[in-house]
């Protein structure tokens, strides 16, 4: 609010002080700085938002290889257990059959 009763000071004043030509001068040219901020602005926010999606989709891609090298680790270690066990119940059973006919 301060900024447009500033503003409006300032019109005013150029109007007592230069006249009509100079108010007119000084609304237009308030007007144009004005539509420029509101431009920038919105530049910024969209170029923001482009590099907020960037960085979202590099993070989607990290998340993704990590959850695919964690599948493939779990893969191996449900593998090597499975190993386990099988050569567990095969020296069991070896060792059982072993025991039936001593």
């Amino acid at each position: 609010m301060n900024d447009r009763t500033t503003f409006l000071q300032e019109v005013g004043a150029a109007l007592r002080d230069h006249g009509i030509t100079a108010a007119i001068t000084t609304l237009v040219g308030g007007t144009i700085a004005l539509l420029a901020a509101v431009t920038r602005k919105a530049f910024t926010n969209d170029a923001m938002l482009a590099r907020l999606d960037r960085e979202l989709e590099a993070e989607r891609d990290r998340a993704d290889r990590q959850r695919t090298e964690d599948r493939d680790d779990d893969a191996d270690r449900l593998e090597r257990i499975e190993t386990d066990i099988r050569a567990m119940r095969d020296l069991m059973f070896e060792a059982f059959q072993r025991g039936r006919t001593d």
